[in-house]
């Protein structure tokens, strides 16, 4: 009795186990293509960007956090020699749009249809907007190259070293955005002004 009862176990247990071995295959998860899995990262960090650079006023634009703010010991200088002083909230929009034109180049291996240089030069509110829109535009078309055949293809991209890929630098471009993101939106509560993703709804 007592050995058919144990018989009786391990046939049961192994009827469980081949009974779990079978749900995964049953419970496969859906292959999301990496051209929409990339560009709905890319929405999120568009919408809340785009939030914070529609935010600020025309007149704040040119808004930086001033030395004093800084403690005595602290350097307040930005750690490109070519800039003095932190940048501007205007600048910093202009950064990133600059930024996303690049990233998204890296990706796509696409040129950008507009004179990425002449950003930084950008004053006005309106302008700098436009200008990061359009930027957001250029790495939606950059994310939707992405493929399950290229997705890991090799990139030069010095920041990322030799194992750059053309999925690395998409996630890159979306990492440095939020960086970003994250200043403008502390600029915007130095102005008494709550990012717009932040506001209660």
């Amino acid at each position: 009795m007592m050995k058919r009862m144990i018989v009786a176990i391990a046939l049961m247990g192994c009827c469980i186990t081949g009974m779990r071995a079978q749900v995964p295959a049953a419970e496969a998860k859906a292959t999301i293509e990496p051209a929409k899995s990339f560009d709905s990262v890319l929405t999120l960090f568009e919408n809340q960007f785009m939030g914070v650079a529609n935010a600020m006023p025309a007149e704040k634009y040119g808004f930086a956090p001033s030395a004093a703010i800084f403690v005595p010991s602290q350097k307040s200088d930005y750690l490109s020699p070519n800039n003095q002083g932190v940048r501007t909230f205007g600048q910093m929009v202009a950064h990133v749009a600059q930024a996303n034109y690049f990233f998204a180049s890296q990706v796509s291996g696409q040129k950008p249809d507009v004179d990425v240089k002449a950003i930084a030069n950008m004053k006005d509110k309106d302008q700098i907007v436009a200008a990061v829109q359009g930027s957001f535009a250029f790495a939606h078309k950059a994310m939707a190259t992405l493929t399950t055949q290229n997705a890991f293809e090799s990139v030069t991209f010095k920041p990322l070293g030799p194992d750059a890929t053309r999925t690395s630098v998409a996630g890159f471009l979306v990492a440095h955005g939020f960086d970003h993101y994250g200043q403008l939106a502390e600029y915007l509560r130095m102005n008494g002004i709550i990012p717009p993703a932040s506001e209660k709804k």
